[in-house]
């Protein structure tokens, strides 16, 4: 299969020898589709979800796209992918079969079901490589317009590096800024509000995106009428177009299934977005969808006969090869022996793909009976290890489920005899190897992950004054903008008045309004392009003004995000910093603190909960060194409150994965973070005046956790633990719990039960009292503890109720 290609000037020969290729690969992919279903439907795949219907247009996009450019698509784009030469057929099947190896699979190493696709952006030791000489796509994933937001930021990065001055030794990532992001949906993913919010951020900021939609009528069953007014997306962005007076978008519609017309606009659009800058909206129409969906059903269902006779007349492949006879580039018996020689590729490539999956199986299938035999032979349960052997024997093509649970229901025959040993050493060997092929890359593994960083003290002048803590936290700004040029920082009100809370003061002024931006009320795209701009090289800081907001952006942080190291085998990473601020502010809607909610939900990236704003400073600094995606949480209370400025700036790091302890005790360890800290402290206090000598840890990072198991090695000591935090209950104290009592075995420890202290399961009503009673008080978190002591030593400790 042949990379598709386009020359300036190219004789009529070698035109022809072009789009007979094209013809080619229009076909291998269609019988890819046509013979992947039929993989699905024996059982040999799980799920398929293909790209027949959709394959012209997509010959003509990959004509457009050139090395450095990105996509930023979704699950239909294979004849795509096969074009710019980055998807073969039998690459195509094993990721239909989820074959675990990144060799076989180099899209996801059978992490994603087929038809998502991506690039490496990384080596094999998860440094960059040169994305200028490269095509390359950013990895799908599933969820409908899930990959607008990182489009943006894709083709934003061209904007940076077009504009920004210091960047000019980044050749690794961008020339001059001509890098153009390609964007495909289906047409009824255009109703998800992430496509029209990424859309409205595209024309505002104005950057190199090409967004096609690829219109087939419907959204699985529902027809379009259901979908979009109008019934088209292209007729209600008409006002996005831009005129002589304003600036917007170029919007193009075009016939699927007309492949000259298709050429033209797609290289026109390229033009516009390459060479000035403009966003473009190609509505792709009159597309087919000759399968259906998926593979859960079929589209006679709900499609009538009159439209099933449409499809089947204006299938893209079938106008293709009627245009190539009219116009005498083909005959019928030219283009039939391409359809065999296609579907003879095709049917070899799946063999090879089949049995390159199942024959590390069979081998594993192999050494785990000749076990079972050998362990057999000695032992009193022989006849049922033997009956287990023969029917592992007899799975013609097993799965690792087949092989493990074999062997480890047969370890329960044979406890206490001689095999036991063998066969538990082979169990624990066998998921040693196996395990990682499912479980490994959640984080980075890289040279330049978050283990490899050492903390650096801040450092004081003997005279230091006691300033605003904002400035703190601004000044380190400024040494991080001028250190790394790459650095660029952008939210709601960041720019021109330095934030909300001043912690950006006179930043833009003196760094540009690219560096230091405003954003709109949008919160997912701005994750979208810190998460675009990081998958570029650059190291985007996108600020959520307040933690409440990041539900806006939670699904966009747990889909594409955290799992972009995980479901790219490690391949590709963007080391986004999100920067926002919670805890303690009064108010329902700016006071939340739903950090259960949110550890749990964008694991792949690490969260950070400094107590103040040197704390945060020293996360900032430490994140820029390294190459793991972070969300920083600073203090909402804590910017007016003083502290000295350090005089290292820039320089000093707060450690990720380590608690530290801010006061020792001997009689109970609380474990806490954030500004519920100031709460502990002055319990502590209070309880110090009767008696009762308080442990304080602040845990300073959630993701991870106390990675030095410090925290066990306070309750050793005081026998006694409560967590206290200001998330609902159940929340972020429950797990720290979990990871003290249960990870770090801090159970074997205690003497009394380990208790935690949340807030209400309430948001926080309005006002002082509000957060009284919505939240943990100093008096609550004394009465706690001095119940906790009533319990162990009650003649010292009367009850107070």
């Amino acid at each position: 299969m042949t990379e598709a290609q386009t020359k300036t000037e190219i004789t009529f020969d070698d035109f022809k020898a072009e789009v007979l290729n094209d013809y080619k690969i229009a076909r291998i992919s269609r019988e890819c589709s046509l013979l992947g279903r039929k993989e699905v439907l024996t059982g040999k795949a799980k799920f398929g979800i293909f790209g027949d219907g959709k394959e012209v247009p997509q010959l003509a996009m990959a004509k457009a796209f050139q090395n450095g450019d990105f996509r930023s698509g979704y699950y239909r784009d294979q004849t795509f992918m096969m074009a710019i030469g980055q998807l073969t057929i039998e690459q195509f099947f094993a990721g239909l079969y989820g074959h675990t190896d990144l060799g076989y699979d180099p899209m996801s190493a059978g992490r994603q079901m087929g038809g998502h696709f991506a690039t490496h952006s990384l080596d094999e030791n998860g440094n960059w490589n040169n994305l200028t000489q490269q095509k390359n796509s950013s990895a799908d994933i599933s969820p409908t317009a899930g990959q607008m937001p990182r489009l943006l930021g894709l083709a934003q990065a061209s904007k940076i590096y077009r504009n920004v001055r210091g960047l000019e030794d980044f050749t690794k990532f961008s020339h001059h800024g001509n890098e153009v992001a390609w964007g495909t949906i289906g047409n009824a993913s255009t109703s998800e509000g992430l496509f029209f919010e990424t859309i409205n951020a595209a024309g505002v900021l104005q950057v190199p995106m090409v967004m096609s939609v690829w219109d087939d009528e419907y959204g699985i069953s529902v027809h379009a009428r259901y979908q979009t007014t109008k019934e088209n997306i292209s007729e209600i962005l008409k006002g996005f177009q831009r005129d002589a007076d304003n600036n917007g978008y170029e919007i193009m519609t075009v016939k699927g299934w007309d492949y000259p017309a298709l050429v033209e606009t797609y290289q026109k659009a390229a033009a516009f977005a390459r060479e000035e800058h403009v966003p473009v909206l190609i509505h792709v129409q009159e597309l087919t969808q000759p399968q259906g969906h998926s593979t859960s059903g079929s589209h006679e269902r709900y499609k009538n006969a009159e439209r099933l006779a449409w499809e089947a007349e204006f299938d893209c492949v079938a106008q293709m090869r009627t245009w190539l006879i009219d116009n005498n580039l083909a005959t019928t018996e030219d283009l039939e022996t391409i359809d065999s020689e296609a579907k003879k590729e095709v049917l070899e490539g799946k063999k090879a793909a089949w049995a390159a999956f199942v024959a590390p199986m069979k081998a594993e299938q192999n050494e785990l009976i000749t076990l079972l035999h050998s362990v057999a032979a000695t032992s009193s349960n022989k006849v049922f290890i033997e009956k287990y052997a023969t029917d592992l024997a007899a799975i013609k093509e097993p799965i690792r489920k087949d092989i493990i649970t074999t062997a480890r229901k047969v370890l329960r025959f044979v406890v206490n005899e001689s095999g036991q040993s063998l066969l538990a050493t082979w169990i624990t060997e066998y998921t040693n190897k196996i395990q990682p092929k499912f479980s490994s890359h959640l984080f980075s593994q890289s040279a330049h992950n978050i283990a490899h960083s050492c903390e650096v003290a801040p450092t004081y002048d003997a005279a230091a004054e006691e300033v605003d803590a904002r400035l703190v936290l601004r000044d380190n700004f400024d040494a991080i903008f001028n250190k790394y040029p790459e650095a660029l920082i952008f939210g709601e009100d960041s720019g021109n008045i330095g934030d909300v809370n001043q912690g950006l003061e006179g930043l833009q002024e003196k760094y540009g309004e690219l560096r230091v931006a405003d954003a709109g009320i949008r919160e997912a795209t701005i994750l979208g392009q810190g998460i675009g701009m990081a998958m570029r090289g650059l190291r985007p800081i996108a600020e959520i003004q307040y933690l409440d907001y990041l539900l806006y952006a939670i699904q966009i942080m747990s889909d594409d995000l955290a799992t972009l190291q995980y479901r790219t085998h490690g391949r590709q990473k963007a080391p986004l910093i999100i920067r926002t601020r919670g805890h303690r502010l009064e108010g329902v809607w700016h006071s939340g603190s739903p950090m259960g909610m949110i550890i749990n939900a964008i694991r792949g990236i690490h969260v950070l909960v400094p107590r103040n704003m040197t704390k945060a400073a020293g996360f900032y600094n430490t994140l820029l060194e390294t190459d793991e995606p972070a969300l920083v949480v600073e203090c909402l209370n804590g910017y007016r409150l003083k502290e000295k400025m350090p005089t290292n700036l820039g320089e000093f790091k707060t450690p990720i994965g380590v608690v530290e302890t801010i006061q020792e005790g001997t009689d109970i360890t609380i474990v806490s973070y954030g500004s519920t800290l100031r709460l502990v402290e002055q319990a502590a206090k209070e309880l110090s005046e009767v008696g009762i000598a308080v442990e304080i840890i602040d845990a300073q990072s959630l993701l991870p956790f106390d990675v030095n198991h410090d925290c066990v090695k306070s309750v050793a000591k005081t026998n006694r633990l409560l967590v206290v935090d200001e998330d609902v209950p159940g929340g972020a104290s429950a797990y720290l719990l979990q990871q003290i009592v249960d990870e770090q075995n801090g159970y074997q420890y205690l003497d009394s039960a380990p208790q935690t202290l949340a807030s209400k399961a309430h948001r926080p009503a309005y006002g002082t009292d509000g957060d009284y009673f919505s939240k943990p008080s100093a008096e609550d978190i004394f009465e706690k503890v001095y119940a906790i002591m009533h319990e162990a030593k009650p003649d010292q400790y009367p009850s107070l109720y």
